[in-house]
């Protein structure tokens, strides 16, 4: 009866999974901050904020703080957060490796948008990724900005999703790094954007910060041929550097 109704589910579009760490993403994301007593999560490329909204109904009653430098998408996120007294909602800004102001260019699926200009890749892998328009926008590191929302004793965790742009995050960060539990960061595995780090230097450039890989999600993947090109990959600090 269970194999008919999976493929029954299957037919439609649809796959049911048990909310348990070895079979769904977002319970075993909820299992790895609570083991390391996380109790803020810095949401940066918040999008529409989707990322927050699925870490509420797995079960995180901590404080979220997110990013987001669209216009639309930032004023989504604003109306996704507002009956949430632990959620705040930084100004619309850019996070990087600088202070200052830079222009985003927005994608028709809203969350392709980028800082850097995207390859044809990306495109063939989704028609409907291209950029349409694009903003200016201030842009700030997480060390200038992070602090105002920060008590100074909080076990964080960073979640950093900006379309090729995560090194720079994280060069802009070394301060923050520094207090930081954990992180979750969208990787490439093949170039999307010109210009980005792809998956393998990051897992190095953070392995030399003392953070070990905990966790792949897989993310972005061409339709036509099945290929993954993204995957969120979860980091903690290494407990005996602690």
């Amino acid at each position: 009866m269970k194999r008919l109704v999976r493929k029954a589910i299957r037919r439609v579009g649809w796959e049911l999974t048990r909310f348990r760490p070895e079979s769904s993403e977002w319970a075993r994301l909820k299992t790895m901050l609570s083991a390391h007593g996380v109790d803020t999560v810095l949401d940066v490329g918040a999008n529409t904020g989707q990322y927050a909204k699925n870490l509420r109904d797995a079960g995180f009653k901590g404080k979220i703080v997110s990013f987001e430098p669209t216009s639309e998408a930032h004023a989504r996120l604003c109306r996704a957060a507002r009956h949430d007294p632990l959620w705040t909602v930084a100004e619309r800004t850019a996070v990087g490796d600088v202070d200052g102001q830079t222009q985003i260019q927005v994608a028709g699926n809203s969350v392709s948008s980028s800082l850097l200009p995207m390859l044809a890749s990306h495109r063939a892998a989704d028609p409907n990724s291209g950029y349409l328009t694009a903003e200016d926008v201030p842009i700030a590191t997480l060390d200038s900005i992070a602090p105002r929302f920060l008590k100074g004793d909080e076990l964080i965790f960073v979640k950093i999703d900006v379309q090729g742009y995560e090194k720079k995050v994280l060069a802009g960060a070394p301060t923050l790094l520094g207090r930081t539990v954990g992180l979750q960061l969208e990787l490439s595995f093949m170039p999307l954007y010109e210009g980005e780090t792809l998956f393998q230097p990051v897992v190095e450039y953070l392995g030399a910060r003392d953070f070990e890989l905990w966790g792949l999600t897989p993310g972005f993947v061409n339709k036509s041929n099945g290929r993954l090109l993204q995957a969120d990959a979860v980091f903690f600090r290494r407990k005996d550097r602690e």
